[in-house]
C-alpha cells in the first residue's frame, strides 16, 4: 500500500509535466553521505542536499570530470566536504536523506522537506516540496551547437522574477535575458541589459532556481510561450540549485546561507553622500562640505571620481595615484574631512591606459589580461587606448590591492569599482582562470572579493564600503553594495528605480540603489529631483550623483529644492536606529531591506506585478511620486493590517486602494499598527548619533493586542561586533490587558558589552483619550498627553541592564 500511495503520488506529478528527454536513459541510482548519484546513458548526475529546502543537481556528460568549484557558493573545501561559513548550513555530516524508494519505473528520495522523483522511462527528474510539486525538467541537459543549456517545465499561471537588475515590469517571463554584464547609459522604463545580470529565477510559487555557472549566456524566461524555463551558457558547470521554505523570507535567507550574508555595513554608510561626476579639486571638495555644513544639511561622506588622479577625462585613467596639481595636501583634506564627520570614498577602475603613469609598471610585473601570444592585451574604449588588470593572476591581485592600502593608509574610508563589468572586455581576450567570456559576469565580483580579502588581512577591524558597478550572484558577501548605473534624470529614470531595487533584493543583493535625482543628462527640474530624494530616504543608500551640467548636491539647487532636500535628509538621519536594524536583519537572515507587497500577501495575484508601493524593513509602507504634477495618487494597503499616516496618525485599514492627497514636502508613507519606531535626535553626520538618546515611538490600536519588536545596535565600525559580543539588542513589547496597556523594555546585552543610561522619550499613538493613570515599574508617574495629535508621551531614564515596565490605564 505504502509503494502503491509512493506511486500514485509519481503519476500525479508526471502528469504536470512532459517533454522528457527520450534520448537519455536510466541506467542507475545509488546512495551515499546526502549524495545521490544517477547513471544514465550519455553521463551521470549528482544530486547533493545540502539541507532539506536546498538541493543541487550537476549534470557531467561522458567524458567531462565533475567540477566543484563554484563562484557563488561559500566555500567548497573538497570533493566530499562542503564547508560552510554562512550560519552553519547543514553539511554531509548530518543525514538529510530519509529514505531511496528504487521501483521499476520511477525513484524517489525523501528527505523532511525536498523530495526528487525520478521517472526512469522516458527519463526525467522533478522536485516536490511537502508534497506540492515545484518544478521539473523538461529536456534537461542538452548541448547544441554553440550552446549548453539546461531546460525546465513551467506552469501556465507562473510568475517569474530574477535575472539580475533590469526594467522590464516585477514579471519577467516571456523575456529571453542575456547574461552578460553590460552598462546600459541613459535608461528610462525599460533597460534588458544591465550591469547585473544574475543567473537566478524566482517563481510566484514560491521556488528558487539558481543557475551555479559563471560564463556568459542567456535566461529563457518562456519567450517562445510554451511553458518553458531554459539555461543557456557557452560552456562551465551543468549545475543548478532549488531553493525553497515556507516564506519568502525563508527562500531568500536560505539562499543567502548558501552563497554568503552580507557583512555589516558600517553606520555611516547609512547616512546622505555627496557625489559628482566630478569634483576637479581640493577647493572644490573642501568648498562642497562647506556649503553642507554652512546650511546644516547633514553629510557622512564625499565620493571623488576619475579628477582625483588626473585632470582631463580621457587618457589619465590607470594612474590610480593623486594628482597633486588639483590635490596638493590630499592627506590633509582627507583629515580635516574627517573631522567634520565626512569620510572620503574614491574612485577606481581596472583599466590601464597607455598613457597613463602605471602602463610600464603593470607591464613590468605583468599583471594585465594577455592577447594569444601571450603580450599584454591592448585595445581603444572611450577613455583611451588601454589593458585590462588580470585579477585572476595572485600577483596582479596583490599589485592592485596595495594601490587599496595605501589609500586606506592616507584615510581614504571607503571605494568605489567602476566599469567593472567590464565596460569593453574582449571576448579573445585570455585570462589567467580562463576566457573574457567565461570570467566576464564575475570579474566584477572577483574584484570585490579581493578587496574584502584584503580588508580582512590588513585592516581586520574595519568594514570597508565596496561601492560596485558589477557583480554576479552571491557577491553580496564580499560586501558588495551595487547601484542601478547611468539612469537617465527624468521621470522615466525613476519610474524602474523601486522595481530594480526590489527585485535586486530577492536576489540577495539587497543594497541596490540608484543615483539620486538620476545621472545622465542635462535635465535641471526641481519637482524631479525633490520626489527622488524622498523616494531615496527610504532605499538602502542615500546617494545623490550626476553628470556635473547639473548639480546632485542639494547645496547648489535653488532654495525651494535645497529645502525640501533637507527635509528628506533629515528624515534620514532620524530613522538611523531603525534602518540599521534592517542592516543587522540582512546580515543575519538575508532579508530585503526594500520589499515587494506580495510578501505580505503571497496568494495576492494582482501584487505580483506591482512595485509602485513597498515595504522597508517590516514596518513601513512607502509609496513613491514617480510622476510629474500629480495632486493625488492611489495606494494600496497591505491586508490583516491598520495603517497609520507617519504624518498625521490617520489609521486606514488593510486590504484596500485608497487615493492619497500628495504634499510637496514629502511621499505617503505609513506605519504599521503594533510598530515601535525608534527615532533618533538631530545630527549632522552619523559620528553625532547618540544611541543612549532615542524617542520610541509606539503605533497603538486595539486590533493589535500583543507586538515586540527588537532593534540591534553596536558601534557601527568594528568588524564582527555581533560574533565578538560586541553589541546590545533592545526589546520593547506591549500587550493590552482589558483597560490597560503595558510596554515593557528589556535589553540582550552581548558578551562584550557594559549596559547603557539611555534616556527615551516613549511615544505612544492614537491614545484618544487621558489615560486614567500611568506607571513606570510600578511608581505613579505624570506624563504629557496631547489632545490635538491623540498622543502620550513619557519620558523616561533606562538601565538597559534591568527590566523597566510602563503600565497605562485607561478610562
Amino acid at each position: 500500500m505504502k509503494h502503491l500511495k509512493l506511486f500514485l503520488f509519481f503519476l500525479l506529478l508526471t502528469a504536470l509535466s512532459f517533454g522528457q528527454n527520450p534520448n537519455r536513459i536510466f541506467k542507475s541510482i545509488a546512495e551515499k553521505d546526502n549524495t545521490i548519484e544517477i547513471e544514465v546513458s550519455d553521463g551521470r548526475y549528482i544530486i547533493q542536499f545540502f539541507n532539506t529546502q536546498i538541493i543541487e543537481t550537476s549534470f557531467i556528460p561522458l567524458g567531462e570530470k565533475y567540477t566543484y568549484k563554484s563562484h557563488a557558493i561559500v566555500t567548497y573545501t573538497n570533493e566530499k566536504e562542503y564547508l560552510f561559513t554562512a550560519h552553519k548550513l547543514i553539511t554531509t555530516q548530518n543525514k538529510i536523506i530519509k529514505s531511496l524508494v528504487d521501483k521499476d519505473g520511477f525513484a524517489l528520495i525523501k528527505t523532511d522537506g525536498i523530495q526528487v522523483n525520478i521517472q526512469k522511462e522516458p527519463f526525467q527528474i522533478s522536485y516536490s516540496y511537502k508534497g506540492e510539486p515545484i518544478i521539473s525538467e523538461k529536456g534537461g541537459y542538452i548541448k547544441n551547437d554553440s550552446l549548453e543549456t539546461i531546460q525546465f517545465n513551467l506552469k501556465e499561471d507562473e510568475v517569474l522574477y530574477g535575472g539580475g537588475a533590469r526594467a522590464l515590469g516585477m514579471n519577467r517571463r516571456g523575456n529571453r535575458l542575456q547574461l552578460y554584464n553590460k552598462a546600459h547609459y541613459g535608461y528610462e522604463t525599460r533597460s534588458e541589459l544591465m550591469n547585473f545580470t544574475l543567473p537566478i529565477v524566482m517563481s510566484s510559487n514560491k521556488y528558487m532556481v539558481h543557475f551555479d555557472n559563471a560564463p556568459i549566456g542567456f535566461l529563457d524566461l518562456d519567450s517562445k510561450k510554451d511553458n518553458t524555463l531554459t539555461y543557456e551558457t557557452i560552456s562551465g558547470r551543468k549545475t543548478y540549485q532549488v531553493i525553497v521554505g515556507n516564506s519568502w523570507l525563508d527562500i531568500i535567507d536560505n539562499y543567502t546561507n548558501l552563497t554568503g550574508k552580507q557583512p555589516m555595513l558600517p553606520r555611516w554608510a547609512l547616512g546622505n553622500f555627496s557625489s559628482r561626476f566630478g569634483y576637479h579639486s581640493q577647493q572644490e571638495v573642501e568648498g562642497t562640505i562647506n556649503e553642507f555644513k554652512k546650511e546644516n544639511i547633514p553629510v557622512d561622506a564625499i565620493i571623488l571620481d576619475l579628477y582625483w588622479f588626473g585632470k582631463e577625462m580621457t587618457g589619465t585613467m590607470g594612474n590610480l595615484e593623486v594628482f597633486r596639481d588639483s590635490f596638493p595636501d590630499f592627506e590633509g583634506m582627507v583629515s580635516r574631512l574627517k573631522n567634520k564627520g565626512v569620510k572620503t570614498i574614491t574612485i577606481t577602475e581596472p583599466f590601464i591606459l597607455t598613457t597613463s603613469k602605471r602602463w610600464e609598471d603593470a607591464v613590468k610585473e605583468d599583471v594585465l589580461a594577455k592577447d594569444s601570444l601571450g603580450n599584454p592585451y591592448k585595445y581603444d574604449f572611450y577613455f583611451g587606448n588601454t589593458g585590462l588588470i588580470d585579477i585572476y593572476k595572485p600577483k596582479a591581485e596583490q599589485w592592485f590591492w596595495n594601490i587599496y592600502k595605501d589609500l586606506a593608509n592616507k584615510g581614504v574610508a571607503g571605494v568605489w569599482g567602476d566599469l567593472g563589468e567590464p565596460e569593453v572586455h574582449p571576448s579573445d581576450l585570455i585570462h589567467a582562470k580562463g576566457t573574457a567570456d567565461e570570467v566576464h559576469n564575475i570579474y566584477g565580483h572577483d574584484w570585490a572579493r579581493l578587496i574584502h580579502e584584503g580588508y580582512k588581512r590588513d585592516f581586520p577591524n574595519t568594514r570597508p564600503f565596496i561601492l560596485m558597478r558589477a557583480g554576479y550572484s552571491g557577491s553580496q558577501r564580499y560586501g558588495l553594495i551595487p547601484w542601478s548605473g547611468d539612469v537617465n534624470r527624468t521621470w522615466g529614470g525613476l519610474q524602474s528605480q523601486p522595481e530594480i531595487a526590489i527585485q535586486m533584493g530577492m536576489q540577495g543583493l539587497a543594497y541596490m540603489h540608484s543615483d539620486l535625482g538620476g545621472f545622465a543628462g542635462a535635465n535641471l527640474d526641481d519637482e524631479l529631483y525633490v520626489r527622488w530624494l524622498q523616494y531615496g530616504v527610504f532605499q538602502p543608500i542615500f546617494r545623490p550623483h550626476a553628470q556635473e551640467d547639473v548639480p546632485s548636491e542639494p547645496v547648489f539647487r535653488s532654495e525651494k529644492a535645497k529645502a525640501l532636500a533637507k527635509k528628506a535628509i533629515e528624515l534620514r538621519y532620524k530613522l538611523l536606529p531603525y534602518n540599521y536594524q534592517l542592516v543587522y536583519e540582512n546580515n543575519q537572515f538575508g532579508n530585503p531591506l526594500m520589499r515587494p507587497l506580495f510578501f505580505e500577501e503571497p496568494n495576492n495575484e494582482k501584487l505580483f506585478n506591482y512595485s509602485k508601493s513597498y515595504l522597508w524593513g517590516h514596518d513601513i509602507l512607502v509609496s513613491p511620486v514617480l510622476k510629474a504634477g500629480i495632486k493625488n495618487q492611489d495606494v494600496y494597503f497591505a491586508k490583516n493590517n491598520i495603517w497609520f499616516d507617519f504624518y498625521t496618525d490617520e489609521t486606514i485599514d488593510g486590504g484596500q486602494t485608497k487615493t492619497i492627497g500628495l504634499k510637496e514636502n514629502s511621499i505617503p508613507t505609513y506605519i504599521r499598527a503594533g510598530a515601535f519606531i525608534p527615532i533618533a535626535k538631530p545630527m549632522q553626520s552619523t559620528e553625532g548619533y547618540d544611541a543612549n538618546a532615542l524617542e520610541i515611538h509606539y503605533y497603538h490600536h486595539n486590533s493589535v493586542k500583543a507586538s515586540e519588536r527588537k532593534f540591534y545596535n553596536d558601534d557601527g565600525e568594528t568588524a564582527n561586533a555581533y560574533e565578538t559580543g560586541q553589541y546590545e539588542v533592545l526589546e520593547f513589547e506591549a500587550k493590552i490587558k482589558r483597560r490597560w496597556l503595558e510596554i515593557d523594555f528589556e535589553a540582550e546585552i552581548g558578551s562584550d558589552s557594559e549596559s547603557k543610561s539611555k534616556q527615551i522619550d516613549l511615544i505612544i499613538h492614537n491614545i484618544k483619550n487621558e489615560p486614567k493613570r500611568i506607571k513606570i515599574d510600578g511608581k505613579r508617574v505624570k506624563c504629557t498627553w496631547n489632545a490635538k495629535n491623540n498622543s502620550l508621551t513619557i519620558p523616561l531614564v533606562w538601565n538597559t541592564s534591568k527590566y523597566k515596565k510602563i503600565k497605562i490605564k485607561f478610562k
